[in-house]
């Protein structure tokens, strides 16, 4: 969509207010699609993999057909390294198929910008692009956004999936420590919230397999930096990513409890959590008694659950839906209005606000004509 420049909405108070109000509906509203006849929105998707491969932007839209609605579009801001004298001649493609490091791929950003941009207009209001080519310990990482934004605008819809503690892979990045006490990460979230952004962040609950290694403390270890960096940044939209779970980090005692004081809190009515990724799946469909208690506490907070697939560059529609198919039990115990807002209306409502405000600052912000 042709996007003019504040300029131009300023001469056009030559010929009316309602002229203006036109305007600024045109550079404002974010363009919408329908997703009445979808089966879920997905609010964690990777087009990438950790060697920046995937499919064809295209052929995944093919994928997503009459399934997907709308998709939050990432890449995979964490290249794996392949060292001939660790790996020889078999070249990893993902964070675990070496112990080679891993390193920030700026790249990643401009790689989705420009697929998106490949789309017709009614395909790429399908999308909600993300910046995830960051490091989260850099005190420029804010401006590493900024320049995004500017170089891309009207793409953009927020930032993430970006990673603090999850196990293996920070173990495995050069350099500091990524931490949720860091300036750098509140520099980021500030950001965050002027621009308006949507933010995925994916922070661990716990160490890994802490019921065996750390089972006599009183609770999760990031437990309690977690609803610190909530209380510091109430104005930023946060998604907590896998409910704070992962593949060795397992439901802690009273995880459900905990979460439930994260969003029974008002002062975090900013916060949400999403449900993707297989090895989340797996702990919430492994007993009727695990489905139930987390299809009761979507029905007691229904607007503050997102599905996401977390898929990475899924290469047949089978492989992409296979999370979602996961969850057909949490879906059949829902009732119909949690289901439709945790598949559906919570995606529409969060990422339609966020790029309202997000194409509303890049018309005060990016100088001069420019076009999606």
């Amino acid at each position: 969509m042709k996007r003019l420049s504040l300029q131009c909405a300023q001469r056009s108070l030559s010929v009316g207010p309602i002229a203006v109000l036109v305007f600024l509906f045109i550079i404002v509203a974010p363009a919408r699609t329908q997703t009445n006849g979808y089966e879920f929105n997905d609010s964690h998707f990777h087009l990438t993999n950790n060697v920046q491969e995937g499919p064809n932007i295209r052929d995944f839209v093919n994928m997503m057909a009459n399934k997907a609605g709308r998709v939050a579009l990432f890449g995979v801001p964490l290249q794996q390294e392949w060292l001939y004298r660790v790996d020889g001649d078999r070249a990893p493609t993902y964070y675990l198929h070496s112990d080679a490091p891993l390193y920030y791929y700026s790249f990643t950003d401009a790689w989705i910008a420009m697929a998106y941009k490949s789309l017709p207009k009614e395909q790429q209001a399908r999308f909600d692009p993300m910046i995830t080519g960051f490091n989260p310990t850099d005190m420029y990482a804010a401006d590493h956004i900024r320049r995004v934004l500017q170089t891309f605008p009207g793409v953009f819809t927020g930032i993430g999936e970006f990673t603090i503690h999850k196990e293996f892979v920070s173990a495995k990045i050069p350099g500091e420590v990524a931490s949720l006490e860091d300036p750098a990460l509140d520099r980021i979230l500030d950001f965050a919230a002027e621009v308006g952004l949507v933010v995925v962040l994916h922070n661990d609950i716990d160490i890994p397999i802490a019921k065996d290694i750390a089972k006599d403390e009183s609770e999760p270890a990031y437990l309690s930096q977690m609803n610190a960096v909530f209380k510091r940044h109430p104005n930023t939209t946060i998604i907590w990513a896998h409910m704070g779970l992962g593949r060795l980090v397992a439901p802690p005692r009273g995880h459900l409890a905990q979460i439930e004081a994260i969003l029974r809190n008002p002062d975090f009515h900013n916060v949400y959590v999403d449900i993707s990724w297989d090895e989340v799946a797996k702990y919430f469909v492994a007993s009727e008694e695990a489905t139930k208690g987390l299809a009761d506490l979507m029905q007691r907070y229904p607007s503050r659950f997102l599905f996401g697939s977390d898929a990475a560059a899924p290469a047949n529609q089978a492989k992409y839906l296979k999370i979602f198919h996961m969850y057909g039990p949490l879906w059949k115990s829902l009732d119909t209005e949690t289901s439709q807002k945790v598949r559906l209306r919570n995606y529409e409502r969060i990422f339609d606000e966020a790029r309202r405000k997000v194409r509303s600052w890049e018309s005060a912000h990016v100088p001069g004509p420019s076009s999606n």
